[in-house]
């Protein structure tokens, strides 16, 4: 095994070179991270021909927001961001089941951040630039095989020429088609799917009502979700992200092509006459700028991550249905956890395995819980109960049991307040100490 290799007399840099495959939010992360813990040999390789910031919005809660700030990038993330203060579920026909504060308003030392993805992945980007160098971010260099005897073989295309590349580590942070996760743990086939089609988009409009707020509504077959992930601009408005699904047979639905461009017609029917924070779906889809259809898919828990010095992070290890607004702060969470072991233990592999017994059974709970809908399930037990509304909630579900379905699920996921209102368990400069003189 490659030993991590403390330097003499010092923590500050470590002697392992270290491959990202994959510079979404996770990736980027995790070379953060690392450099953060004192190791300045991280490159990232990005199979896009070039690094553009892509996505629609994204939820970054109190927990993975305290790991950004422990990076220095509270800041630059924030002011771009919207702080969301509250969820708002409700049925399809408008009535409020219940309403969530979130963040700073629920008592947390961080808010809640609603973002455009491209906008987070460039601050993650610049800061990468800044701290290791544009050396550090490579594109077009697609991962096609893993060898991780003695030390990390890499197979990648690089500009569609072959080839090897070496490490200490790799981590595979490349998505839910993960090239390293098939390469590490064989191929296990398709992701799921659960027989839900998601349409998005994003337009501008103004606020959801009341401010800072972000809607779930459903009737127990489909599903909207509406929030801001951008401050107000100049004539009050803001970037509204929207998503909607609905649930078919699999006979119902062409398979042959996802994650595809298609009008808003093609949907815009199952959802006429809704009404989310102040707005009619029907406008949001006509005012966006495109919209977009794809799967609602994840991946069954893998019982390991990591094969000799290479392991897993975000949707490679760990893809999950968007409930909970939970995925993208997994990752975050993943990064810094893995480079406080990394600091903290010498030798990679026993690091890997560290880190892996203390992320991977948090990630699989939350991937199941996410599969009965997360804190969603609040919809869908109405929706069963009381299918033609309600007057007074409470006359279908007692609040104080739909709140205690919203506390179970942050507990199991790890950001209810007892565990965000504390210092980063992850403080990699610490770490460096103990394994230096421990």
């Amino acid at each position: 095994m490659v030993a991590a290799g403390r330097t003499s007399g010092s923590a500050s840099v470590r002697a392992a070179k270290v491959l990202v495959a994959g510079a979404g939010i996770g990736g980027l992360a995790a070379a953060l991270s690392l450099q953060d813990a004192g190791f300045d040999r991280v490159v990232v390789l990005e199979a896009a021909p070039e690094l553009r910031p892509l996505g629609a919005g994204v939820n970054l809660l109190p927990n993975a927001v305290r790991e950004l700030a422990a990076l220095g990038l509270y800041h630059d993330v924030a002011r771009r961001a919207v702080r969301t203060a509250e969820i708002r579920y409700h049925n399809q026909h408008g009535d409020l089941i219940m309403a969530e504060p979130r963040g700073r308003a629920d008592g947390y030392d961080w808010p809640q951040l609603s973002i455009r993805r491209g906008e987070l992945q460039q601050v993650l980007l610049d800061a990468v630039r800044t701290r290791l160098g544009e050396c550090a971010l490579v594109s077009d260099c697609r991962v096609t095989g893993v060898s991780s005897r003695s030390g990390v073989h890499v197979d990648v295309l690089r500009g569609g020429q072959p080839t090897r590349l070496t490490a200490d580590l790799l981590v595979g942070a490349d998505g839910i088609h993960s090239a390293v996760r098939r390469s590490l743990l064989g191929n296990d086939g398709e992701p799921v799917w659960n027989g839900q089609v998601v349409w998005r988009g994003m337009a501008w409009a103004p606020p959801v009502s009341p401010a800072n707020s972000m809607v779930i509504m459903g009737d127990g077959v489909r599903k909207a979700v509406v929030y801001a992930v951008t401050p107000s601009r100049g004539d009050g408005h803001v970037l509204l992200n929207w998503a909607v699904s609905r649930r078919f047979d699999t006979a119902e639905v062409d398979r042959s092509d996802w994650n595809r461009p298609v009008p808003a017609g093609k949907f815009a029917h199952e959802f006429v006459g809704w009404r989310t924070g102040g707005h009619l779906l029907t406008d949001l889809f006509q005012a966006a700028s495109g919209c977009f259809e794809y799967p609602m898919i994840d991946r069954d828990p893998l019982p390991t991550w990591s094969r000799g010095q290479a392991t897993l992070l975000g949707d490679a290890a760990h893809a999950m249905h968007p409930m909970g607004s939970n995925a993208t702060t997994q990752a975050v969470i993943d990064a810094r956890a893995l480079a406080y072991f990394m600091a903290l233990e010498p030798d990679v592999e026993r690091a890997l395995t560290a880190y892996e017994r203390h992320r991977r059974p948090v990630a699989t709970q939350v991937q199941i819980a996410n599969r009965a809908m997360g804190p969603e399930a609040v919809i869908d037990l109405v929706a069963r109960r009381a299918p033609e509304g309600f007057a007074t909630v409470d006359d279908v579900l007692p609040t104080a049991e739909l709140r205690a379905i919203c506390d179970r699920y942050a507990e199991l996921a790890a950001f209810d307040r007892g565990s965000v209102n504390t210092r980063s368990p992850y403080d990699t400069r610490r770490a460096r100490l103990v394994g230096v003189t421990g």
